[in-house]
């Protein structure tokens, strides 16, 4: 079987933000060899939701963090959410960004590792809110999704089953936290290649003894 690397991450986590452009990276250097699937794990679920303010505190210190250790950069229009949460209308939740990555997927199956990496800078950097329908409509035009299409499926029962769907199976994929990449290498075996951020040249190189492992040739 061709190997498969599963992307378990959530569109509001900051550290899978900043871990977009290591596995952006690796996606585009092993996806001739390598099957990739991105899975949503649900990470903001709240009923009654909650919000941003709830959060707010953490990530107004976690944020540096994340720049320090990954490079990555947040948004002006980001922050100011973070740092005015009375004044912001934003309730994070993680359903409606994990249904439009499974609409994404219908129409572009394998390059979802693009998409999730879109849909957090725009919530992160751009400052856009995931849960509001209008911050998806620059994507479709990028990868040419018809717009009435995609706002069927986003209010669709079928896609958010799909979405609680990933949610359960990241779950089953013993992953607790975010971002995680597995590789399966065969019908009921998983390596876990990396928990929380990792560097490029660290994933490389659980990459390739994974491959090694199960005989595919090296990276040249």
């Amino acid at each position: 079987m061709t190997p498969t690397i599963y992307y378990c991450y959530d569109a509001y986590c900051g550290w899978c933000y900043g871990f977009s452009p290591v596995i952006s990276k690796i996606f585009r250097e092993y996806s001739d060899r390598i099957a990739f699937e991105v899975l949503s794990g649900g990470m903001i679920l709240s009923d009654p939701p909650r919000p941003i303010g709830v959060m707010a505190p953490y990530i107004q210190k976690a944020y540096k963090t994340v720049e320090e250790r990954t490079g990555i950069k947040f948004g002006a229009d980001f922050l100011w959410h973070i740092f005015n949460p009375e004044e912001s209308d934003w309730v994070p939740d993680s359903e409606k960004p994990a249904i439009a990555l499974c609409i994404f997927k219908e129409y572009h199956p394998g390059a979802g590792i693009l998409f999730a990496a879109d849909l957090q800078y725009a919530l992160n950097y751009e400052g856009r809110d995931l849960c509001d329908d209008e911050a998806y409509r620059h994507l479709l035009e990028k990868y040419g999704i018809p717009e009435d299409a995609f706002y069927a499926k986003l209010h669709s029962p079928a896609y958010q089953e799909r979405a609680y769907e990933e949610f359960a199976l990241v779950k089953q994929l013993k992953v607790t936290g975010f971002p995680a990449v597995l590789m399966q290498v065969s019908d009921s075996r998983f390596h876990l290649l990396a928990r929380g951020y990792t560097d490029y040249a660290s994933l490389k190189e659980a990459i390739e003894a994974s491959l090694q492992e199960i005989g595919v040739a090296p990276d040249r």
